[in-house]
Order: structure tokens, then C-alpha cells, then sequence
């Protein structure tokens, strides 16, 4: 795993060794910053369940103005504090070792532009950061959501009743990148 573009670009990273971690595939992170390079300029990009860190370093080396890494592992949060060292992002990065309600409650001051969610496969964290970051109204009307899944048609159901919709939709093999907007008929005035 390495940051593909960027101030830090060709850093390899340091990962998470063992089964209760799953990195984004590089091809998928790429394709993901195709997506969103001219949005990700000076922009507030929050990766939740980070993992080793990957997905928001990406950011922060491709110009965005602050990332925010939670991930509630303290082996992950090690790994992502050598990453964050090792491709010299410090001043655009910050990391919450917390499990991911509680940052969202608690820690979560500024409204990002962009929440990268990708939680272990097979859980439902997905949605019950949606419902969360919606209950609590910290998100702008512009927020994207990306969320990573393996199980587009389950995760689909379970946002059936939330006032969010889906914009686009990738897929790279087994990983499926939803991207999700608040529903803008909801928006009062």
C-alpha cells in the first residue's frame, strides 16, 4: 500500500498485519480520487474507521485542508500514527482513537465535505453512522458520503427509509463505492 499522488506520493505504507483488518485496494483508492480530485482541494475530508490510515493520508497529500482518522483499534491507531510520520502530514491530520458514535457526538466540531466510511464487511456501522451524522445534524447539505461495502444490495435496504440518495455507485470486484447525498427535497427554504 503506498499514497498514489500527491505531496506524499509513492510513500509505502504501513499496515495492519492479521483478519480484522481489510485495507482499500489501491486500484480503489485511485479510482475514488479520479472521482473526487477537483473537489478535494482544500476541503474537509473525515475517514471513519480508518485501518492503517490510507484512505484520508491520500487526502491530506492530494490538498485537502484538514483529515480527521477515527478508528477505535489501538494497534490500527499505532500503525496510523507511523503513517502519518512517515509521509510528513502532520499539520492537515488529525486522529480520535474512539469508537466511531462517540467521535461523531463528542469530538466531530466541524461539518466535513466528505465522510469516507468503511467499516468491517458484514456489519451494519454504515448505516448507524449515517443515521447518526443525519440525528445530529453535522453534516452540510453539500456532504458526501462514501461508503465501501461488499454487500451493495443489504447496505441499500438497510438506507431505504433515510433521507439520503445515492448519487453514484462504483465497482471494483468484490468492493462496492456508494457515494450518498442528503436528499435535496428535504432541504427546507
Amino acid at each position: 500500500m503506498r499514497i498514489i499522488a500527491g505531496t506524499a506520493k509513492g510513500t509505502k505504507l504501513y499496515t495492519l498485519e492479521g483478519k480484522n483488518t481489510r485495507p482499500t485496494l489501491d486500484r480503489v483508492k485511485e479510482s475514488l480520487f479520479n472521482i473526487l480530485q477537483n473537489e478535494i482541494k482544500d476541503c474537509y475530508f473525515l475517514d471513519l474507521f480508518s485501518g492503517s490510515g490510507a484512505v484520508g493520508l491520500e487526502a491530506a497529500s492530494r490538498g485537502a485542508k484538514k483529515v480527521i482518522l477515527c478508528e477505535q483499534s489501538k494497534e490500527a491507531v499505532q500503525i496510523i500514527k507511523k503513517n502519518i510520520q512517515k509521509t510528513h502530514l502532520q499539520e492537515k491530520v488529525e486522529i480520535y482513537a474512539l469508537d466511531f458514535i462517540r467521535f461523531i457526538q463528542d469530538k466531530l466540531h466541524e461539518k466535513p465535505d466528505f465522510i469516507y466510511i468503511d467499516p468491517p464487511y458484514r456489519s451494519d456501522f454504515a448505516v448507524k453512522a449515517i443515521r447518526e451524522f443525519l440525528k445530529t445534524e453535522k453534516i452540510k447539505w453539500s456532504s458526501i458520503f462514501i461508503v465501501e461495502t461488499d454487500s451493495e444490495q443489504e447496505f441499500i435496504k438497510q438506507i431505504d427509509d433515510l433521507p439520503i440518495e445515492i448519487i453514484d455507485h462504483r465497482r471494483y470486484g468484490r468492493a462496492h463505492l456508494i457515494f450518498l447525498q442528503r436528499c435535496q427535497s428535504d432541504r427546507k427554504g
